[in-house]
């Protein structure tokens, strides 16, 4: 069995994740190509991913993109998680997870339904009528916010208790039931947000404003099949168990979407890992390069095993959910964490000794991450034990 050592995966994570100065981005949508799609939990996470992979990109770029050339999109993927995604990777997303993330959506929702009683009659028959009257106030109006259509589609503002007689018991209205579950089959999608870039307050479009005739339909097989190429090619050599958790799917789904792929197994030290079977070249070692990457950033979101690249710094940097906090990158490692202080300036700390020349390039870094927030101040969404105290 061929090996790939944690040496050669730290080299192609700098090099196809575009972190080394020689392969930074100069287009927003090709880094988010290089790293399949963006984290976007986070509002500040994909504009903060881009500023860390592009020296000429700004703000207005990401906006660019994302709302006037509306070559990407939001959307509800793997793991029930937002991600930013380029358009012509919306087919196979839907496809492969989205798809079956509404079905859940729908029963989880159609059954507080029932329980609540509000609703009478046929609950699908009436959540279908629900989810034609909010899409074609959508279409009328070109974006609105939830509480603008809500006053559009009186039954949006239905009101349920999810846990009646519960002490934590509060009757909600359904617009964001319906709206996320429209978001998740692909009718809806999340627009410009009010406020600055890291505001999560959006508005809704329908989908027809980024593609004119709708998300094209896939076969699922042949969706997850090509899912788990462009995460292999972005993410490879890893082990099965990775790409189990990155997607969400069960192990029967993953090994049946694999059979579709030409893989072929090496040894990641003591493990066994996957590989495209076209990509075994080794990477040639870039040089050393600096990163100060946001919190849920998706290079250290990519894989569940991450001992090759983390090390024993986990307590400090990540939450007890699983969410990284904005990490500190030398030369394919993680060696500290950062923050934005209220004043703007970008604190950091080194959770190793790294050396000087290091140092001076991390520092560097810090620097450009400075200018490039403005006056914007975005708290993480998920607060971590380092962040916190770099921050106050």
């Amino acid at each position: 069995m061929r090996s790939m050592d944690a040496a050669e995966r730290r080299a192609r994570l700098g090099v196809r994740h575009r972190l080394t100065a020689a392969e930074r981005g100069d287009s927003v949508e090709s880094i988010v190509r290089s790293l399949v799609v963006l984290h976007a939990t986070d509002p500040a996470t994909v504009y903060l991913s881009v500023a860390a992979r592009s020296a000429e990109l700004e703000t207005g770029h990401v906006e660019k993109s994302l709302y006037d050339d509306r070559t990407l999109l939001r959307m509800l993927a793997m793991r029930r998680t937002m991600f930013v995604a380029p358009v012509d990777l919306v087919p196979v997303l839907q496809a492969a997870v989205a798809d079956a993330l509404a079905h859940k959506q729908r029963k989880t929702y159609g059954r507080y339904l029932e329980q609540s009683g509000a609703v009478p009659g046929n609950v699908v028959k009436w959540w279908n009528a629900v989810e034609s009257k909010t899409h074609d106030a959508l279409l009328a109006r070109g974006a609105a916010t939830g509480a603008q259509l809500s006053k559009e589609v009186p039954e949006l503002r239905t009101q349920v208790d999810t846990a009646p007689g519960k002490p934590y018991s509060k009757p909600t209205n359904i617009t964001t039931w319906v709206l996320v579950t429209l978001g998740c089959e692909g009718r809806i999608v999340r627009g410009r947000p009010n406020g600055t870039w890291s505001s999560s307050q959006y508005t809704w479009a329908p989908i027809e404003s980024w593609l004119p005739d709708g998300i094209a339909v896939m076969p699922v097989e042949d969706a997850r099949a090509e899912l788990v190429r462009k995460w292999l090619r972005a993410f490879g050599p890893a082990p099965v168990s990775d790409l189990k958790w990155w997607t969400g799917w069960t192990l029967g789904e993953v090994r049946k979407a694999l059979a579709l792929v030409d893989t072929i197994e090496v040894d990641l030290g003591g493990e066994t890992g996957l590989v495209l079977a076209d990509d075994l070249e080794p990477t040639p070692a870039p040089e050393p390069w600096a990163a100060l990457l946001p919190a849920l950033d998706p290079t250290p979101m990519g894989w569940q095993s991450r001992d090759w690249y983390l090390g024993p710094h986990q307590p400090a940097l990540f939450d007890r959910n699983g969410n990284i906090g904005p990490s500190v990158w030398w030369d394919g490692r993680i060696v500290g964490g950062w923050a934005q202080r209220p004043d703007g300036d970008i604190a950091w700390r080194l959770l190793e000794d790294v050396g000087a020349d290091a140092e001076r390039a991390i520092a560097a870094e810090a620097d450009r991450l400075r200018g490039w927030y403005g006056e914007v101040r975005p708290i993480p969404r998920f607060r971590t034990p380092l962040e916190r105290e770099l921050s106050a």
